[in-house]
């Protein structure tokens, strides 16, 4: 059985090229990271945005040389860590981190052999010999450690101004003969904190210079730019929806599993290829969904694509979808209506459409429309649909009937899939069928919103403050680990999201059979599933 990677961050940087199957979407993204215009990528969980980051990073490497352009990947997944009695915590530690992560990122590039002036500002302090600890790395960590001890004053003097910061980088460009810096920001900001994303994006624009460029990577929906940028002037908008309508779709689906895959498990495809490209419809271009339920159905048989439709489509991808209700509280209401208008309303109603188009003969719809003048917390409960994965959000500014305006969205496949008794067997036509011409509308006053208006108190709940201790104290069942790795956790007596992040290799190596390179992989693993789960 293949023992697929489902994250980025489980494949060694300079690794991430065996892995990559290229698409032209794929590359139109990488060339857009490395322009000199600042991109944002857009893409759900799992789609690929970080092993595009890893790329376009790569990629730059190879070509410094020639090019002189500088990459520097920093993840900002870290952020949900961060509460502390500072009410500028997260721009002084967005600035700590760039400049920690820019120091090392050079000096493993071997170009501080001189130790220019420029360093001493980022680092935080004068720096004249071999580069050790900096203050500027302790300051970042003081912040990530807050949660610790929130009422503990954090020195963030050492944090340089946007401008010194861009000085700073003006000078190391031209002492060493680097055309331009590139940073590729991942995990930009904890979605369920817009004030945070707000800040981000005003300091994404201000950063920009002649010999900086900036880049990040976020999820539809619920992004929050900010009054200050503008995200199709100020950015170049890349989103990451692989086209199951595309004629290459599956056989691009097929060829990311191939390169992980093993000879079995690239026999079996071949020979069940309807089997197959059922699940890879089914994900609708996610390809770590794909990756997860082809590890469930490794015979790729009849039978087990339709356990995996049950199991993945009817259960898990909803279960991920409502847990944000418990830990989200403000957004419950918005939240638990989405599941309910999509299971309840849209998703039968797409089934009854399609089983009458089938028998006739014409082309199936996995699509719906919302009138632009729905009422916002509609629109919200959509966008949140959009990041859990179950819809992908299409083309605005669509007419419909009575040449009304809206915005189409399209269904998760596989939940379409999954109402079907024998979804192997029926699941293949509706998807060479599809045509997004045939939609189901909703109105800007359709009587499915009622419940939700009448309910719905829209509150954030950034000023709860027992909100990261909750979520620490959850049992680690709600992270997104193997079921071998979660026993491993509990037999060291590590049961809950907060015993998880504090855990280290070594504690991990004391469990039955996890050396040296399994304690590593799995705490990795373990602490980028605790961090994506606090992060929504």
């Amino acid at each position: 059985m293949s023992d697929f990677f489902y994250r980025t961050e489980d494949i060694k940087p300079d690794e991430v090229g065996a892995y990559f199957a290229e698409t032209a979407q794929d590359r139109t993204a990488i060339n857009a990271l490395k322009s000199r215009n600042p991109a944002i990528i857009v893409g759900s969980r799992g789609v690929g945005k970080s092993f595009l980051l890893r790329v376009a990073q790569n990629e730059m490497l190879a070509s410094f040389q020639e090019d002189r352009v500088f990459p520097v990947y920093v993840s900002f997944v870290r952020s949900s860590l961060i509460k502390s009695g500072d009410e500028h915590q997260f721009r002084n530690w967005m600035l700590a981190r760039l400049c920690s992560v820019a120091i090392r990122s050079l000096e493993r590039a071997g170009l501080l052999g001189g130790v220019p002036a420029s360093i001493g500002l980022l680092a935080g302090e004068p720096v004249t010999s071999k580069l050790g600890p900096t203050k500027i790395e302790a300051i970042a960590q003081a912040y990530e450690d807050s949660y610790r001890k929130p009422a503990e004053a954090i020195d963030a003097s050492a944090v340089p101004s946007i401008e010194d910061f861009k000085d700073a980088f003006e000078d190391l460009s031209d002492r060493l003969n680097i055309e331009r810096f590139c940073f590729l920001i991942d995990e930009a900001a904890h979605i369920f904190l817009p004030e945070q994303q707000r800040q981000f994006f005003t300091m994404f624009r201000d950063l920009r210079s002649h010999c900086l460029s900036c880049n990040a990577a976020v999820y539809p929906g619920v992004t929050s730019f900010g009054e200050t940028f503008q995200p199709n002037h100020d950015a170049t908008l890349v989103h990451i929806d692989r086209d199951v309508l595309d004629s290459k779709y599956v056989e691009n689906m097929r060829e990311i599993v191939e390169k992980q895959a093993d000879s079995t498990t690239q026999r079996r495809i071949v020979q069940n290829g309807r089997n197959f490209a059922v699940l890879a419809y089914a994900c609708s271009g996610n390809p770590r969904i794909l990756l997860k339920t082809l590890a469930e159905a490794p015979a790729v048989s009849a039978s087990e694509v339709n356990e995996v439709m049950r199991s993945h489509y009817r259960t898990s991808i909803w279960s991920e979808h409502s847990a944000l209700a418990e830990k989200y509280y403000g957004h419950r209401e918005v939240i638990d209506w989405g599941r309910e208008f999509i299971e309840n309303t849209v998703l039968p109603d797409l089934r009854s459409k399609n089983e009458s188009y089938l028998a006739s003969d014409k082309n199936t719809s996995a699509y719906f429309w919302i009138h632009r003048d729905a009422p916002e917390v509609v629109k919200e409960a959509l966008r949140i649909l959009c990041y859990t994965g179950v819809l992908n959000e299409m083309e605005a500014g669509i007419r419909a009937t009575r040449s009304e305006v809206g915005k189409r969205y399209m269904v998760n496949l596989g939940c379409l899939f999954a109402l079907d008794a024998n979804p192997a067997s029926q699941s293949f036509d509706i998807a060479k069928s599809l045509t997004p011409k045939r939609m189901t509308e909703y109105g800007a006053n359709h009587s499915v919103y009622r419940g939700l208006l009448e309910a719905v108190a829209l509150k954030g709940d950034s000023d709860d403050s027992g909100h990261l201790e909750r979520q620490l104290a959850k049992d680690i069942e709600v992270l997104d680990l193997t079921q071998w790795q979660k026993e491993k956790l509990r037999e060291l007596g590590l049961q809950t999201v907060g015993a998880v992040l504090e855990a280290t290799e070594e504690q991990l190596k004391l469990a039955k059979y996890v050396g040296d390179i399994r304690a590593r992989r799995m705490r990795n693993a373990a602490v980028a599933s605790v961090l994506e789960y606090l992060s929504g």
